[in-house]
C-alpha cells in the first residue's frame, strides 16, 4: 500500500444542503410577544436571516394583500395590518414553507384552538382575522412576499416543482424551441456549439443599448 501525497488527494465537492426560505410576519396584535415568538422560531430549527420592523400604510397593506382584493374582509384586513407596526422576518430551514405553516396553524384562531391547540395562532391570536402571524402559502407567494419587504433579497433555492415548470414554460421554452427548430434546419457539424452560439445571439433578455456607452474617467 503506497502513501498518498498531497497532490494525489481527490478533493470532494462540499455537500449540497437544501435550505428553503420563507416570509414570516408578526402582526400588530402580537408585537408585544415578538421576542417570545422569535425564540420559538429559533428553537423550532429555523434561522432568522433578515428582520425589519415596519409600519405599513393602508396603500402598502393593500398592495401586499392584493390577491384578496374584492373580498368582503379586505377593508378590515387592510385596516388591521396598517394600524400598528409589524415585524417581517425571512426565516430558513429545510422545507421552511410547510414547517412554518404547520407551526402557526390554521388561519382562524378560534378554529385553531379546537384543532391545533399548540400552534402559534392558537396561543397568540385573537379571532378569525387577528391571528397574530402570517405565513406564505407557496414558494411563489413566498418569493413575492419576501421581495415586498426585502427588495434586494436573493431568494433561494431555485424554483422547484410547479414553480419551476411555470418559469420554464414562460421564460425558457419559447426561445429554446425556436433554437432547436433552427438547429434541425441547419444540421451543423457540432450542434451543441451551434446552439450555444444561437442562444447567445438570440437571447431575448440581451441588453439593447440605443446610445453608446460613455466611459467615466
Amino acid at each position: 500500500m503506497t502513501g498518498e501525497t498531497e497532490g494525489d488527494k481527490v478533493m470532494m465537492p462540499p455537500p449540497h444542503i437544501y435550505v428553503e426560505r420563507t416570509l414570516a410576519i408578526i402582526k400588530p396584535d402580537a408585537l408585544q410577544k415578538a421576542e417570545e415568538i422569535e425564540d420559538i422560531i429559533l428553537r423550532s430549527g429555523f434561522a432568522i436571516l433578515q428582520k425589519r420592523r415596519v409600519h405599513l400604510t393602508p396603500e402598502q397593506a393593500s398592495d401586499f394583500y392584493a390577491e384578496h382584493y374584492g373580498k368582503l374582509f379586505f377593508p378590515s384586513l387592510v385596516a388591521y395590518m396598517s394600524h400598528g407596526p409589524i415585524i417581517a422576518l425571512v426565516i430558513s430551514r429545510d422545507n421552511a414553507i410547510s414547517y412554518w405553516k404547520e407551526l402557526i396553524g390554521p388561519n382562524n384562531t378560534l378554529k385553531a384552538r379546537q384543532t391545533h391547540p399548540d400552534c402559534l395562532r392558537s396561543i397568540y391570536g385573537t379571532d378569525d382575522q387577528r391571528n397574530a402571524l402570517h405565513g406564505s402559502e407557496s414558494f411563489t407567494s413566498s418569493e413575492r412576499e419576501t421581495r415586498f419587504f426585502f427588495p434586494d433579497s436573493i431568494v433561494e433555492p431555485v424554483p422547484i416543482g410547479q414553480a419551476a415548470k411555470d418559469y420554464l414554460a414562460k421564460s425558457v421554452n419559447p426561445t429554446l424551441l425556436k433554437g432547436l427548430t433552427e438547429l434541425c434546419k441547419q444540421k451543423p457539424i457540432d450542434p451543441v456549439i451551434w446552439l450555444a452560439d444561437w442562444l447567445l445571439e438570440n437571447n431575448p433578455n440581451k441588453p439593447c443599448v440605443n446610445q453608446p456607452l460613455v466611459q467615466v474617467a
